[in-house]
């Protein structure tokens, strides 16, 4: 169980949790128990975490070692990489290599093969937008072959690095997928499309970004709170399913009035995930979709004898029934003891219900 909120206050930006940067799949040149050999430098950056010898003090075989230690390659790969004429045993022209011919290889392989697994990561960013303090949430969906694959460090790691970018960006930056990954970068300054063809190198799977969503908090004063179902690690926030919820202050925008915003948001996106609602309150839902809902209530009532006005009080009162399975405001909160209607829960706190995004894996 994990949960994660921000919160953008008039004189100041508040954070209670900070979503974990993601960590891309690394190795220290200082750790990889490589001996250093007489008058041989290896140069290593925690950050960069470059590693380049061409010394023969090196056996092929721990070249490979450290070869697929950082780039996650198969051992055939990384041997094929070191002994290109190009490269000469170079660990860096090495990789590089990997990413030109190897990600290139891996993903011809994969494409087209069905991937219904994967994972949800969320990011909760604040900062100054126009007018102002600006907070945002972001969710995507990034899909894999195999639960297996979608649990690995490549695979989260990429999937917290999409999220965390998204969260920095606009509606309109992250409308078409394709474009957002080819021109957003991870915290390191990397393409995130390049990030995908590392990871469908390491995983060698068919590896996708289904879908990325935002949700800007409404009003300065209104908290936004994340969930993460099934979290893949500690490392990052990703799950088999997430969901962000905006609540507003209606009496008191004070500090203690914020933690209580705050409890009641976190709350509030656990019921989220368990009772998948559809729509915020009965005036958000779609004109023809209570239409239709009102015709099948009729029809089903045909031949009943009842009188008009009586039938339409039935129709009224089963469509309140439907508007408690579809409609997050009407739902009885699962997480709240004695399971209120979530609507009368927050409004006993002096808040108000402003926004929700749900995602999650097909079978989440």
């Amino acid at each position: 169980m994990s949960d994660i909120v921000q919160k953008s206050h008039r004189a100041e930006i508040v954070e209670y949790v900070v979503a974990a940067s993601s960590k891309s799949l690394r190795t220290c040149a200082g750790s990889s128990q490589l001996p250093n050999p007489p008058h041989q430098t290896i140069y290593s950056d925690q950050r960069s975490s470059s590693f380049s010898t061409t010394s023969p003090a090196y056996s092929t075989a721990q070249l490979v070692k450290v070869l697929r230690e950082a780039t996650g390659a198969p051992m055939m790969e990384c041997k094929k990489a070191l002994s290109s004429p190009e490269v000469n045993n170079d660990i860096e022209k090495a990789r590089e290599w990997l990413r030109k011919h190897g990600s290139a290889k891996a993903s011809s392989k994969v494409a087209g093969r069905e991937a219904l697994e994967g994972l949800v990561g969320i990011r909760i960013e604040t900062g100054e937008g126009e007018g102002g303090k600006r907070a945002v949430a972001s969710l995507v969906k990034v899909a894999s072959e195999t639960d297996f694959a979608s649990r690995s460090p490549a695979f989260s790691s990429f999937v917290q690095e999409v999220a965390d970018s998204a969260a920095s960006s606009t509606p309109a930056e992250v409308s078409d997928v394709a474009s957002f990954l080819s021109s957003a970068t991870n915290g390191d300054g990397r393409p995130l499309n390049e990030g995908l063809k590392d990871a469908i190198l390491a995983i060698r799977e068919n590896l996708r970004v289904d879908s990325i969503s935002l949700l800007e908090a409404s009003d300065p004063d209104s908290v936004l709170a994340g969930y993460v179902h099934g979290r893949a690690s500690p490392d990052v926030t990703c799950g088999t399913a997430a969901s962000i919820v905006e609540v507003g202050m209606t009496t008191s925008d004070d500090r203690e009035g914020w933690y209580v915003a705050h409890d009641a948001a976190k709350k509030l996106a656990m019921h989220v995930v368990a009772a998948k609602p559809l729509y915020l309150n009965p005036a958000s839902v779609p004109e023809d979709v209570v239409e239709k809902e009102k015709q099948i209530l009729t029809e089903k009532m045909e031949g009943s004898n009842k009188p008009p006005e009586i039938l339409e009080k039935i129709v009224t009162g089963q469509l309140r029934k439907f508007y408690e399975g579809i409609c997050l405001s009407e739902q009885s909160h699962m997480v709240e003891e004695g399971n209120p209607k979530v609507e009368k829960a927050l409004k006993g706190l002096g808040l108000e219900l402003r926004g929700f995004k749900l995602m999650g894996m097909s079978k989440s």
